[in-house]
């Protein structure tokens, strides 16, 4: 019997998914699940922002965000522990925020075509991988992607990006005439914010992280005290990803005190 091209790549992801299978019996991924799927249209339901005052409290992804944008699910069993599990996408390894009750639930704009998520407990012991084909409904798939990451929790990094014809994508103006975008925009610890651009221009980038704030600690009278100050951001920078001509270079970046801005990268595209 011969299997048409969906059918056989759905067949190809289910074979990828076994030997997974015995590690992953205590980690639940709710989504995303294996398989196929279809993106909301035109990006709709995809960006996601959290709002936060300081000093910050540990939360997840609000209610109604889309889960087509989510990664959620459980790690069951683990020891106690306030250290992050991980989280592996496409190649790129993320610290993952757990709750006391193993459940985790963050934010994530994926690409089009074949991707891999994989999460892992803190201790390494237990993981779970899933992947699944994405369609983004007839959207333009991003040619050009910035990831920001950073290791602590309750803490705010920033990621801005200049383009070439002198753009400034943040927090404060999310989407610009040009098609940039921040999609994911995170403030109370561990990332991810992305940086997104269907049609790049052709030119010089500049890629900034801002540590905003956080790291707080309420003392007997209610002031607020930096108890965490140092932090260290995990840019990543991806070209035409999903293709053969795909590039990814990624880049650790102690940030020291609040309010400090750092220039990260300047690159050329292409």
């Amino acid at each position: 019997m011969k299997l048409r091209y969906p059918q056989l790549m759905l067949f190809l992801l289910s074979l990828t998914a076994l030997p997974w299978a015995s590690a992953a019996d205590s980690v639940k991924l709710d989504t995303p699940v294996g398989g196929w799927r279809s993106g909301a249209p035109d990006g709709e339901g995809e960006s996601f922002r959290q709002t936060v005052n300081y000093p910050a409290s540990s939360v997840n992804t609000p209610a109604g965000q889309a889960k087509t944008a989510r990664i959620s699910g459980q790690i069951k069993g683990t020891p106690k522990s306030t250290e992050p599990g991980r989280l592996i996408v496409n190649g790129v390894s993320m610290p993952l925020k757990i709750d006391p009750a193993g459940r985790f639930d963050r934010p994530f704009s994926f690409p089009d075509g074949s991707n891999s998520v994989e999460v892992r407990s803190p201790d390494g012991q237990q993981r779970h991988r899933t992947q699944f084909l994405n369609s983004s409904g007839g959207a333009t798939p991003a040619k050009l992607r910035v990831l920001l990451a950073w290791d602590s929790d309750g803490t705010d990094l920033d990621l801005h990006l200049i383009t070439p014809d002198g753009a400034h994508i943040w927090y404060g103006e999310r989407a610009v005439a040009n098609g940039a975008a921040l999609d994911v925009d995170v403030t109370t610890g561990y990332g991810p914010e992305i940086f997104a651009m269907p049609a790049p221009i052709k030119g010089q980038y500049l890629v900034y992280v801002n540590y905003f704030g956080g790291g707080y600690r309420s003392d007997e009278e209610g002031q607020a005290d930096a108890v965490q100050p140092l932090t260290t951001a995990q840019v990543t920078v991806i070209t035409e990803e999903g293709t053969p001509s795909e590039k990814m270079e990624s880049f650790l970046v102690p940030m020291r005190a609040v309010g400090e801005l750092t220039l990260v990268k300047s690159f050329s595209y292409p």
